[in-house]
């Protein structure tokens, strides 16, 4: 795998991240703040949408996915969250489905009047999406029909999304090769959900599928073809997660740049305490080394350069990793008024775990990593 070229952002893009920031903490934050914790927050995901942000998730290049990701983030974490978990639900739909389900949904979906999920969890499935449970059974004498049945869970926007990328089980025993991708509208019949109460304040729940009917004309890309639709949606959006956790790191690092200039302790500030200080300079150069390393690996993405799997899972590892540090020393800095309910960092501690875990948690991340070094090493001859 060959190095990374430099990044930086240019003019332009600087003054967008700005916009977007500024947004996120004047337009969106406060909508945020009247939401309930774990439940979709639609005057939020509306709002995303009357400003135009949600068509760049499908638009955009991986680049300004990134940009907005963080800006979202370092301004206002939940509507980040429900920016981009309107994207891993629809994005299919806009990538796969045909002519008519996106007209029925993807305005809707653009617009924030509708609020999508993508269903690939399951109970027994989470990283290992190919062994996906639910089935999907022909209804025997009608051609092109199946009955949903089994459950998904830690499903983001359930119970209460207005439709699902569900991914189901079509060839049993087959794998990969047997996941088919449907698009099942909530109101459909047999289709209920229970909401879980997570550590980060996210709308995440189950949902049971009790011969769910979907059909042809619900159809995601091809039969049996199902784990491509995922595996390019997970691959679209995951150089991005990266980006929403710098963003986090940033806003805990911002904190704690303003906490110790201005906290007395021992008769100075803070910030005097060598001890202090080079925490926070370890802080900031694990928080601006992630940042390089996500966008360059979104930048090689929009280039479609060789190895972006590769690439995507060193940024998504280093930089959720990197922001859980931060954010953890950020507390520790601040001390028990971080602790406290209410407390930004407060509210971090418990966002910044999710990203470790979700699209792939960090042991996954590694072995794309360490699968893709081997693939591409030197053979022991050429290295002799």
């Amino acid at each position: 795998m060959s190095a990374f070229p430099q990044f930086s952002l240019d003019p332009e893009q600087a003054a967008r991240r700005d916009r977007l920031r500024d947004l996120a903490e004047t337009r969106l934050r406060p909508l945020a703040e009247k939401g309930e914790p774990g439940r979709v927050n639609r005057p939020l995901v509306e709002a995303l949408g009357e400003l135009g942000l949600l068509d760049g998730l499908f638009t955009a290049g991986a680049l300004d996915l990134c940009l907005t990701r963080e800006s979202l983030a370092r301004g206002c974490t939940e509507a980040e969250t429900a920016y981009a978990l309107q994207g891993l639900g629809a994005y299919p739909v806009h990538a796969h489905g045909p002519a008519a389900l996106r007209e029925r949904w993807l305005p809707a979906a653009r617009e924030g009047r509708a609020v999508a999920a993508f269903a690939l969890s399951e109970p027994g499935a989470g990283s290992d999406a190919a062994a996906l449970a639910l089935r999907a059974e022909p209804e025997p004498g009608q051609a092109g029909t199946w009955r949903l049945t089994g459950e998904k869970s830690w499903i983001s926007n359930a119970p209460e999304a207005d439709f699902y990328t569900v991914f189901a089980r079509t060839t049993p025993d087959a794998g990969a090769r047997g996941v088919t991708a449907f698009l099942v509208p909530a109101d459909r019949p047999g289709l209920t959900g229970t909401p879980l109460a997570m550590l980060s304040p996210h709308p995440i729940g189950t949902l049971a599928f009790d011969g769910v009917r979907v059909s042809t004309d619900d159809l995601l890309g091809e039969v049996d073809r199902g784990f491509g639709v995922a595996m390019a949606t997970l691959n679209r959006f995951r150089p991005s997660v990266g980006a929403f956790a710098v963003g986090m790191a940033q806003a805990a690092l911002d904190a704690t740049l303003a906490h110790t200039a201005e906290r007395d302790a021992f008769g100075g500030k803070l910030k005097d305490l060598q001890a202090v200080s080079h925490q926070v300079a370890e802080m900031a150069t694990r928080t601006e080394a992630a940042r390089l390393l996500v966008y360059a690996a979104a930048a090689a993405h929009d280039r479609e350069e060789q190895g972006i799997a590769g690439r995507a899972a060193m940024a998504k590892l280093f930089a959720t990793e990197t922001a859980q540090y931060v954010v953890d020393t950020a507390v520790q800095l601040h001390g028990a008024r971080a602790l406290q309910h209410g407390h930004l960092l407060e509210h971090l501690y418990r966002e910044v775990r999710a990203p470790r875990i979700y699209e792939g948690a960090s042991e996954v991340q590694r072995a794309v990593i360490a699968k893709q070094l081997y693939a591409t090493a030197p053979s022991p001859k050429e290295t002799a």
